[in-house]
């Protein structure tokens, strides 16, 4: 009989790792760590706010959750890359409906905090609606707010306005550790309304610190970790806590720091992202072990890998990838990389396992890194638009293995096996017998071969470049596989009968034996499936692939309890969703993805997404007879497999037009350039000291614009001076992220544009702070006597991260030092950057360009005295250009469309465009750098039904002609179904 949550912990008895509530040093009891073992059984229940009090420990296999074992298989998504709380939803559902069980998110400290003190979590910002979400959704959480993040984000994480702040970062400096400790509460305050362990939300780990490679034997690194920890478990997080080892290198494994008594409350984990020209590494069962083997530096803990490459970044230029961009990164980390890679760490017993990224998102306004551009869709297995791609079948079938068969969360390392051609990992479950033989083949070509089980020699293909499962003795309810050479995927019980799952590559022969000590009766329900009974065994075959899904079922014989088997392809298996309700567990077949199910007594209400043409079969508890697919009551019939069908097929998706971009308005700006602006509201530009890691030269101002509170996009300068006799030349020393520029007038007629290198793939792709100085001639008519004005524009582009712990990301931004060539001219410097941060937006949503502080990109600016134009457009100028339009969408209300902005010109022209839709900065596009030419707008930001404006501001660089060119709507994907979304909020002015 199934075991109650009491009777299971009873048997694990003292075995099993409970954390109680209560941190060390926080409210509450003590926490409390009892070592020890479970053993295999089913999986806790997909977690919710359910008001219980719950334990998370851990063994070496797995975390142990109320005494049962769970694998984590968790996806990264972030948030802050994602501005519609809606649309966090839509990519969590798929998450989870593709086998995913927790969430892993950063939590950027400078997307929270605009100033010193200042802390917004609402709007797209807040927390705790996405905890409520994930909860609802039936996720973990895996929570990484730093304070250090790194996530490709300006600053790593950290605000601007800590460059100008005394201190250094990431050591146990006092000014640094008060600045953090406030950053904490304000997280921690939050995070413990959604503790797991309290069943008032789904927060199952919790990290500190991040790749934290620097100071690990001084005093201020283990200091800072020290306190860290202690902060963190005095604000009442009573959850397991853990930190990602930049590599594997054995850094703050157990004990390696001071936790102020707290015992066993501390994982050990380790980041890697192996490029796909690699072997696999072995990073745990069958590594080289020690400090430095992965896993093995922790023997007492789980093998946990916080961050494991779902993909890649790609630079400006798109240097990683020869300019392809994420296509590239998907086409080169597809799902056989997956299988290769990810069975392996299985197979080396990580059942923690974190994809890095799952859903990238977009790096929207000025939060990319100097190492990035706009986009952030990683080559990830769903798309930056929040399409599933082909890279979700192995996520999808591994995901829901180790949810739905227990033997997974508790495997050892068995007799080596050899087999010609591929590499075999040999695995046994201690307490079942069950047998695991992974297979890869690192070559280019298909190996057939013959593998070694203790069922026998199996004949198996493995495709070049990619690994398959092999199973023995694996138990499907009442039954027993004696092998199967096809892998399992799930097995649950529905409707008084157990269902198994198991899939392959498409074309692939299936061959499953079941022990069979009496003679059942068996029915190939597709004409596919093959089978013969012979001596005690039954023999099913069938052909991956070739019509769809095939079901054998096998009625009698040594169990009354039918088995359904059902064999696909891994197309056919990425449309098959099981799903927990509490009238029991539910199997669908045939839609695009599955969101959500109830029972109400017959009647099963279903909600999800169709992309074409489909049926839906779902099993489920005896006595369903209706089904309602949202919303709308479906025919269905009864099969033989048990399952209710629709007879009818769900119609496709209806056609999403989307309109012409016409009816461009257009302004020229810049009027700081002119001699005669008033800049007397401007700050004065007259420190003498900085807090940057840059020095200030001697006799000179601080010109570094982070000092005078300007962090984040272009900022201004203008110096005032009398005389320009005898003047040659200016050299104009400046610091900025990755494709920064400067642009230069003197009393209003341009100097020049100087612009810093596009990132090469061997020397500064990683690259994050530039320095050169402009030195740019002053022709003979701007030489003169009386009072002239130098007017300076910096596109500062971000900040370094500081991945080394080095304060790299207080490198100075903007002017550095300004010299003179043939005259020593006195000058008084004044300085603007953005203005106040957008109260809704945030701080990184605006520059200091004129525009920008006018409200120019703002829905509700009124743009009718500007001049009408028509794109495409060539004009040559230094300085900046508005242009503005509206356009209205009607996609249909069920339809959940993905759109982007496609910008597209002769690459030969310089120039870049800021990208504002309804006032959200949606990015930077550089026209003769690229990749990135589309540029996806988020539906909520977007009004799919109703108006929205597009404004662009255009910096021209005088070199070349400059556009824009070809600008229109491009539809990324369309879906009958999606989530409601909410509009956010798009204030004008």
């Amino acid at each position: 009989m199934a075991l109650s949550r009491r009777t299971f912990s009873a048997l694990a008895g003292s075995a099993a790792l409970g954390l109680a509530l209560g941190g060390s040093g926080g409210p509450g009891a003590p926490s409390a760590f009892a070592g020890g073992t479970a053993p295999t059984g089913p999986a806790p229940e997909p977690p919710s706010a359910d008001g219980e009090r719950h334990t998370i420990g851990y063994d070496r296999y797995s975390l142990l959750v109320d005494g049962k074992r769970l694998v984590v298989w968790s996806g990264e998504l972030h948030p802050f890359r994602l501005p519609s709380p809606s649309l966090w939803r839509d990519v969590l559902q798929k998450m989870r409906a593709h086998g995913y069980n927790a969430v892993s998110i950063y939590v950027a400290w400078n997307y929270h905090s605009p100033a010193p003190g200042r802390y917004d979590f609402t709007g797209v910002r807040d927390l705790d609606l996405f905890l409520r979400t994930a909860a609802e959704t039936g996720l973990y959480v895996i929570l990484r707010p730093g304070p250090y993040i790194n996530a490709e984000v300006d600053g790593g994480g950290f605000p601007g306005w800590l460059t100008a702040t005394k201190g250094t970062a990431r050591t146990f400096d006092p000014d640094y550790l008060a600045h953090v400790d406030e950053w904490l509460s304000q997280v921690n305050r939050i995070a413990r309304r959604h503790l797991f362990t309290r069943g008032t939300g789904t927060i199952l780990l919790y990290q500190i610190e991040n790749e934290y490679d620097s100071h690990v034997t001084e005093a201020a690194g283990r200091d800072y970790m020290s306190h860290l920890y202690k902060k963190v478990r005095a604000d009442g997080i009573d959850v397991p806590l853990f930190h990602n080892d930049k590599g594997r290198n054995g850094y703050w494994v157990p004990g390696s720091f001071d936790t102020g008594g707290d015992k066993g409350g501390w994982l050990y984990g380790f980041d890697g992202y192996p490029s796909p020209s690699q072997t696999p590494p072995d990073w745990g069962h069958f590594g080289s072990g020690g400090m430095k083997g992965g896993a093995t530096a922790s023997p007492a803990t789980p093998g946990f890998v916080p961050e494991f490459g779902g993909g890649w970044f790609d630079p400006w230029g798109g240097a990683w990838f020869d300019g392809k961009g994420y296509a590239e990164s998907r086409r080169t980390r597809d799902a056989a990389y997956e299988r290769r890679f990810y069975l392996t760490n299985l197979a080396n017993g990580l059942t923690l396992h974190n994809v890095y990224m799952t859903f990238g998102g977009t790096s929207w306004g000025w939060l990319p890194a100097p190492v990035v551009y706009t986009s952030y869709d990683y080559g990830a297995a769903i798309d930056e638009g929040r399409n599933v791609t082909d890279k979700i079948a192995p996520m999808h079938q591994l995901g829901h293995l180790l949810q739905r068969v227990p033997d997974f969360a508790k495997l050892d390392k068995a007799s080596e096996v050899r087999a010609e051609g591929v590499k075999v990992y040999h695995l046994a479950n201690p307490d079942t017998g069950a047998q695991v033989y992974i297979a890869r083949n690192d070559g280019t070509d298909a190996v057939t071969t013959n593998l070694p089980t203790d069922a026998g020699d199996l004949r198996i293909t493995v495709p070049g470049k990619d690994a398959r499962m092999v199973t023995t003795g694996l138990s499907v309810g009442r039954r027993t596989v004696k092998y199967s050479t096809a892998e399992p995927v799930l097995h649950l019980s529905a409707g008084r009968q157990d269902i198994a799952l198991f899939s392959g590559r498409r074309d692939d022969m299936a061959e499953l034996v079941l022990k069979c000590p009496v003679e059942p009766f068996v029915q190939r329900l597709d004409p596919e499936g093959a089978w013969i009974y012979d001596r005690n065994e039954l023999h099913v075959s069938a052909p991956l692939g070739q019509g769809g899904l095939t079901r054998v079922l096998v009625q009698n014989g040594e169990s009354e309890t039918p088995l359904l088997l059902l064999f696909a392809d891994d197309a056919t298996a990425v449309r098959l969703f099981p799903y927990d309700t509490p009238s029991g567990t539910l199997l669908v077949y045939g839609p695009k993805l599955l969101r959500h199910v109830e029972v109400h007594g017959s009647e099963v209400r279903l909600t999800g997404d169709v992309t074409e043409t489909a049926t839906v079969e779902v099993w489920g508890p005896r006595g369903i007879d209706k089904l309602v697919w949202n919303g709308r009551t479906l025919p269905t019939r009864t099969t033989l497999a048990g399952s209710l069908m629709t007879t009818d097929l769900l119609p496709e998706v209806p056609e999403v037009e989307l309109p012409e971009l016409g009816g461009w308005r257009m302004r020229t700006e810049n009027p700081e350039a002119g001699p005669s602006f008033d800049d007397s509201s401007w700050r004065v530009a007259d420190r003498k000291t900085s807090y940057s890691t840059t020095e200030v030269p001697e006799g000179q101002p601080v010109l570094f614009a982070d000092d005078y509170g300007f962090h984040y996009g272009d900022v201004w300068y203008r110096g005032a001076f009398t005389g320009s006799e005898g003047l040659e030349e200016i050299s104009l020393a400046y610091r900025t992220g990755t494709q920064g520029l400067l642009m230069a007038w003197l009393d209003g007629e341009p100097l020049g544009t100087h612009r810093m290198p596009v990132p090469n793939k061997t020397t500064t792709i990683r690259q994050g702070t530039w320095a050169d100085t402009a030195v740019l001639p002053v022709r003979e008519r701007l030489r003169s006597p009386g009072r002239h004005v130098l007017s300076v524009l910096v596109r500062r582009m971000q900040h370094d991260q500081d991945g080394k712990a080095l304060d790299t990301h207080k490198a100075a931004r903007g002017l550095t030092g300004v010299s003179f060539t043939g005259a020593a001219p006195d000058v008084t410097w004044r300085i603007q950057g953005e203005a106040a941060p957008d109260p809704v937006r945030g701080p990184m949503n605006n520059g200091g360009l004129y525009g920008e502080r006018e409200g120019w990109h703002l829905p509700g600016f009124r743009d009718r005295d500007w001049e009408a134009v028509t794109l495409p457009r060539s004009a040559r100028y230094q300085g900046v250009t508005w242009y503005r339009t509206t356009f209205r969408l009607a996609v249909p209300a069920d339809v959940d469309a993905s759109i982007g902005l496609t910008l597209e010109d002769d690459p030969y022209r310089a120039y870049r465009a800021q990208i504002f839709l309804n006032g959200w900065n949606m990015g930077q596009y550089i026209n003769n750098v690229g990749p990135q030419h589309t540029f996806v707008l988020p539906n909520g930001i977007l009004r799919t039904r109703g108006a929205n404006t597009l404004a662009l501001a255009v910096l021209s660089e005088f070199t070349t002609d400059s556009g824009p060119g070809k600008v229109g709507l491009t539809l990324l994907g369309r879906a009958a179904g999606g989530v409601p979304v909410d509009p956010v909020p798009s204030p004008g002015r």
